[in-house]
């Protein structure tokens, strides 16, 4: 595994060493001591894995206090990071990456952060490790086209397909206040 530092403080990209002939491949998706290496001694404690169809948009989700490494185990998507830690000096900055099933980066996505993806094959399965359980009544978002966010999509908007939940969520701007304390900047 090679560990880079992305934009953002904090969130990492991870390239993971593939070992593949005319069989197929072997990689390692997680080793604990390896990302303790790289700063990133997170006790991981539920697995997730979602299917989803080209142009889908999920996002941008957060709950307080929870790290997630995410990848692409089939197809592509384009994953996002916005900062939503109140005090921090790139609050709303976004960052985003493909990951896909021929490279196999992942992306480690500290506390304090907001996450989202959309769809960029016929069909992708996204699965990620939290270091927290989901808690319904703490999760959050907001709108994944926020204007004052600016996420650049590589599909265009008009092609996005979100929930009802993702497309009638508030602004990023409109939770500020109510983040301060939620996430802690470093």
């Amino acid at each position: 595994m090679e560990i880079l530092d992305g934009r953002l403080d904090g969130v990492r990209l991870i390239r993971a060493s593939v070992h593949g002939d005319e069989r197929g491949f072997f990689l390692e998706s997680f080793r604990a001591d390896v990302l303790a290496q790289a700063g990133i001694a997170i006790p991981f404690v539920q697995d997730n894995h979602s299917r989803s169809r080209r142009g889908i948009v999920r996002g941008m989700h957060f709950q307080p206090g929870q790290a997630k490494l995410v990848r692409c185990a089939r197809g592509a998507i384009f994953d996002v990071v916005v900062d939503i830690r109140p005090g921090s000096s790139t609050f709303g900055a976004w960052e985003g990456y493909e990951l896909n099933d021929e490279t196999h980066h992942q992306l480690f996505v500290p506390a304090g952060f907001a996450h989202g993806f959309c769809v960029l094959s016929d069909v992708a399965d996204v699965t990620y490790k939290v270091s927290t359980y989901y808690d319904p009544g703490s999760e959050g978002g907001f709108r994944y086209d926020d204007p004052e966010v600016g996420i650049q999509w590589p599909i265009a908007p008009d092609a996005l397909i979100a929930s009802a939940r993702d497309t009638g969520a508030p602004r990023l701007s409109e939770l500020r206040s109510s983040l301060a304390g939620s996430s802690q900047v470093p």
